[in-house]
């Protein structure tokens, strides 16, 4: 059994996960959601939200669970779970990056985002006064993050959003090999994303390469769309990377959708 810490991207919170977690339970695993700082229902102002706080809110919940945990982040989230990982590597059995940002040393969210191709969601957004907040514009949402989505589900998102501290944006973020660079990594990429495209995720991929990549013929939320197959992408993810240390990493890496390596068996 293996104990998930999941973590939501931005505008959204937990709740996100709750399919996810359900789909989980069935191969036997534990899932836990949690809100970052300024998102879901935590109520932290968002003036005083940071990288900083959204990565000691990740550490304090690794802390809390039977560990090492498998830590999934989701779209901003990339940049989170990478930033806890340098920081608690002992807290953390495996990354699971889902359709998400995949930062190498010294970048920061903004930073990456100005490689992408089709840079939409910052044109999706509308802004304070100071520019430090960020808010979707609601007819954008369902073709940027749903568009394969139910409408039932759609309208329970486009209900919930919250605006988006900025500064987490543009925090730089420092990864070391010695901590970050000995927890395995995961990519699960999504290849009909409108949020984030799949030339970027690949990129990104090339840029700091994963142990492991999985593909899901999913928007930017499959935890909505296709949550049994997530479940079961991230369950055969666990399983097989740990055949490949069973084995003393002699399993190569793979792309796959939903097999799982049988090399080891």
């Amino acid at each position: 059994m293996s104990q998930f810490l999941l973590i939501s991207g931005t505008f959204y919170g937990a709740w996100f996960w709750d399919k996810t977690i359900g789909a989980l339970e069935k191969y036997g695993h534990q899932g836990r959601a949690i809100d970052l700082s300024g998102q879901g229902q935590d109520q932290t102002p968002l003036k005083n939200v940071t990288l900083a706080a959204m990565v000691n809110t990740v550490v304090a919940a690794l802390t809390e669970l039977p560990g090492p945990v498998v830590l999934i982040g989701h779209s901003m989230a990339g940049m989170v779970i990478s930033a806890a990982g340098d920081k608690a590597p002992e807290l953390i059995k495996m990354l699971v990056y889902v359709c998400t940002f995949l930062p190498r040393d010294g970048e920061s969210l903004l930073s990456i985002e100005r490689r992408n191709p089709k840079m939409i969601v910052p044109k999706s957004m509308t802004f304070d006064a100071d520019q430090t907040v960020g808010t979707l514009m609601s007819e954008k949402a369902r073709e940027l993050f749903y568009h394969e989505c139910t409408d039932a589900d759609v309208a329970s998102a486009c209900a919930r959003p919250r605006p988006q501290a900025l500064s987490a944006f543009e925090n730089p973020i420092h990864l070391t090999a010695d901590r970050f660079g000995r927890i395995s990594r995961v990519y699960v990429e999504c290849t009909e994303d409108h949020a984030l495209a799949i030339e970027m995720q690949r990129d990104m991929i090339a840029k700091s390469p994963p142990a492991d990549v999985r593909s899901l013929p999913s928007s930017h939320s499959p935890f909505l769309s296709m949550p049994n197959e997530l479940a079961a992408v991230l369950f055969r993810t666990c399983e097989s990377v740990g055949l490949r240390r069973r084995c003393g990493g002699n399993v190569p890496a793979y792309r796959v959708s939903l097999d799982i390596c049988t090399d080891c068996c």
